[in-house]
């Protein structure tokens, strides 16, 4: 099933633009899926199950470094990119 998930990270802390990039370019290195930024977000489409499976393990690897991080994720069913 394909999906367009669209995800923001907040990191809570002074220095909060570098953990934002290297997020963001893991997502790019993935190369599995496409890809739109966004001036507040990032949007990611593609199947369901490997973007959950990535999220998953990525999401885990930046609450470890920074806690105090915060992800907003929204799902929509369905492939809406838009070039």
């Amino acid at each position: 099933m394909q999906v367009s998930v669209d995800i923001s990270l907040y990191p809570l802390k002074e220095e909060f633009k570098a953990p934002i990039k290297d997020f963001i370019n893991k997502i790019d290195k993935h190369g599995g899926f496409k890809v739109k930024r966004n001036n507040m977000s990032t949007s990611i489409f593609g199947d369901y199950k490997e973007i959950m499976h990535w999220l998953t393990d990525n999401m885990e690897l930046t609450l470890m470094d920074d806690e105090n991080a915060i992800f907003v994720i929204k799902v929509v069913g369905g492939d809406y990119f838009r070039e």
